[in-house]
């Protein structure tokens, strides 16, 4: 199994900035994509920005495209989420995800796309 824990959520003003870190534990030979994913009150959860665990390749959605920025973080097995620019809708609960299957392709928006999830960090911005 592998074990995801979130961080560095919490309340921030819109056009703050937030860092969100994911850190992997486990087995985490068996991870070849992490992702990150949010989930507002009523909505289903949606695709933010994901990475190939060797750091080569990403994806954003549009919603955050030039605003977010993710990466693999300093600390071993930590990938990081800078958010800049923060707007109230970006407001969610942020859940990393990993998975089993290597490439940035369309199917990582899908939740499908990944077999390990975290407990979820809160972001909310004030308007």
């Amino acid at each position: 199994q592998v074990q995801l824990v979130e961080s560095g959520g919490g309340l921030v003003q819109a056009g703050g900035s937030l860092k969100l870190s994911c850190t992997a534990s486990g087995r985490t030979f068996s991870v070849y994509i992490l992702g990150w994913f949010r989930q507002a009150p009523g909505k289903e959860r949606e695709f933010v920005a994901a990475i190939t665990w060797s750091g080569g390749s990403t994806r954003y959605a549009d919603s955050v495209k030039g605003r977010f920025s993710i990466s693999r973080g300093n600390v071993k097995n930590t990938v990081v989420l800078q958010m800049n620019s923060l707007k109230a809708e970006d407001t969610a609960v942020y859940y990393c995800a990993s998975g089993p299957t290597a490439g940035v392709n369309s199917d990582v928006y899908r939740t499908s796309r990944y077999d390990y999830w975290g407990q979820g960090t809160q972001v909310t911005v004030s308007s």
